[in-house]
């Protein structure tokens, strides 16, 4: 099996800023995230597993699947190739349609110790421009990644929990990019996997029966992508052993339910991810490659990605004893410089919105769906405002994703 760079030269993102998938539920999803203090399924496991604590003593089972469909991200402009060639790029990237699975479970308690498990896609991307200038970029940028989290909690007392895990990542993916089609003969083909370790923690407070206030962290796991790349110009090919490392950023949330009644639930959240430690990518090969080569593919390619916040508002109201209606909206800050900015991540500031249902069937069975739009915001790159030469508009994009989950209580 070939490894390579996977998570490539700029990737690119399904719904959150940069290339995180927050949502991994269907409260996750209905709520656009803002269910990190109010948990109260299986998903605890993953978003808030110090809240396990304080859930009835059962197993708790949740799984489901989200699609996500992802529309062309159109461009009118110009790309300037040199300071003397200058080429209309007026382009739209591919419509893309990714099945996203979700599995989480919460055990009985154990002498005020309880377990969770969680499978879920916590990040990726998928960007593909079949034609025009922007194939010589980005003919295909595509991630996976999956993420296995067993997870404890401990409750210190009937206020205070706290709790973690381990994150076991393996993604995988493919980078081609090819010029021959407007008259610059280089391409390069790559594809791979890798395997990576990571930790997160929790704590959760009940000052009041009504009140919760939640404390999370995950950590930065550097994905170390090791394997081969092929690398053409003209007729010259060949393959190299190559190295590269990019950064799934830590990411921390601050969090505060509210029961207004006994059926209306409100939460705010802010989330910090730590996107600045992306500064560079910088690809390392086995041995020096061929002058001809070098250039456009053995210089470091600056990022300079900053910090980014997220702002959530969530509400959940309890309609009847069976039905639960949940809906959100977020806003979400890029972490992409304008400067930085290139096909393969056109990204964005995004408003985000979502709602969904819940249905009890019966005492132990549950079911729903969700739905959230995430809106990207246009982005105007004036003539020597963009590193890579990109001079013009970005819009339309964003995401709708759709998701249906089910969950069992024994």
């Amino acid at each position: 099996m070939k490894h390579i760079l996977i998570l490539s030269i700029a990737t690119g993102s399904l719904i959150a800023g940069g290339y995180k998938i927050p949502e991994q539920s269907l409260n996750s999803m209905a709520l656009g995230g803002a269910n990190i203090a109010h948990t109260v399924g299986a998903d605890s496991a993953y978003f808030n597993p110090a809240n396990m604590s304080f859930m009835k003593n059962s197993n708790f089972i949740e799984s489901g699947i989200t699609l996500a469909h992802l529309p062309s991200i159109n461009f009118n402009g110009f790309q300037a190739l040199s300071p003397t060639t200058i080429l209309a790029s007026n382009n739209s990237s591919e419509v893309e349609n990714i099945p996203i699975p979700f599995f989480h479970f919460v055990s009985k308690d154990y002498n005020d110790f309880r377990f969770g498990l969680s499978l879920t896609v916590p990040a990726g991307l998928t960007k593909r421009w079949k034609n025009g200038v922007q194939k010589l970029f980005a003919q295909e940028f595509g991630l996976k990644i999956v993420e296995f989290n067993p997870s404890f909690s401990y409750k210190l007392n009937d206020k205070l929990s706290i709790g973690g895990g381990v994150r076991l990542i393996y993604s995988e993916g493919v980078v081609k990019s090819n010029g021959f089609d407007i008259g610059k003969p280089i391409a390069r083909d790559m594809e791979g996997d890798t395997v990576e370790y990571g930790y997160n923690l929790a704590l959760s407070y009940r000052p009041l029966d009504d009140l919760n206030i939640a404390v999370t962290y995950r950590s930065k796991i550097d994905l170390k992508e090791e394997g081969d790349a092929k690398l053409s110009l003209g007729t010259l090919l060949d393959t190299y052993n190559s190295s590269v490392v990019v950064p799934l950023p830590a990411s921390f949330n601050l969090a505060i339910s509210k029961a207004l009644n006994d059926n209306f639930v409100i939460e705010f959240n802010y989330e910090k991810t730590f996107w600045s430690e992306y500064k560079n990518l910088d690809f390392v090969y086995d041995r020096a490659i061929f002058p001809t080569l070098k250039a456009p593919f053995d210089n470091p390619k600056a990022k300079n990605w900053r910090d980014t916040n997220t702002y959530r508002v969530g509400v959940s109201w309890q309609v009847t004893d069976d039905i639960i209606l949940m809906g959100a909206y977020a806003y979400d800050e890029t972490p992409v410089p304008v400067a930085n900015l290139s096909y393969e991540l056109p990204d964005s500031d995004a408003h985000i919105f979502s709602g969904g249902i819940r249905v009890k069937y019966s005492d132990k069975l549950s079911y729903g769906v969700a739905i959230l739009y995430d809106k990207k915001d246009s982005i105007d790159i004036g003539a020597g405002e963009n590193q890579n030469g990109i001079i013009g508009k970005f819009d339309d994009g964003g995401a709708i994703l759709t998701t249906i989950g089910i969950s069992y209580e024994f």
